[in-house]
């Protein structure tokens, strides 16, 4: 759902951030034309080491999303299209919500997406309503899907678009 929720077919450039063992990615790599760029930024080193073995061919930076700009540069790509998170946004502080924002707006060209997922009872932790709260002062649309009650724990994608 995430991935549809993306609309990657006319993308140029795709980021995406926190991978893990790369559950979304054989999604995205399906959904990408020919010519697109694609690169995935994992810090952690066990679960960049298994995505490794998945995705042999797919470009993964073992760092943290905060260094996307440099990442985007050694790529020689001034802007992507779309970012794809599977970061877990309701563990993060604020201010590491509002700085890997930030990041990524140096590199999301105007009229680019966002889409990342959250789950119902982190709307009730305090940073997930940070991120809640946050995601309008960055994108022009911010839009929640319904419910995914077979997700367990029920899960829901954030849509935003720059």
């Amino acid at each position: 759902m995430i991935v549809q929720q993306a609309g990657l077919s006319d993308t140029d450039t795709v980021i995406e951030y926190g991978p893990g063992t790369g559950v979304f990615t054989d999604y995205i790599l399906r959904e990408l034309g020919q010519q697109s760029k694609f690169a995935a930024i994992e810090i952690n080193p066990r679960l960049a080491a298994t995505f490794r073995t998945v995705h042999p061919n797919v470009r993964l930076f073992e760092d943290s999303v905060e260094n996307v700009r440099a990442i985007c540069d050694s790529m020689q790509v001034e802007t992507v299209d779309c970012v794809i998170s599977g970061l877990p946004w309701a563990f993060f502080s604020k201010s590491t919500q509002v700085a890997v924002l930030d990041q990524m707006m140096r590199v999301l060209r105007p009229g680019g997406r966002f889409v990342t997922f959250g789950y119902w009872q982190s709307l009730a932790l305090p940073a997930g309503r940070n991120l809640a709260a946050l995601l309008p002062t960055y994108f022009t649309t911010v839009s929640r899907s319904p419910t995914v009650w077979l997700n367990v724990p029920p899960a829901f994608v954030y849509r935003c678009q720059r």
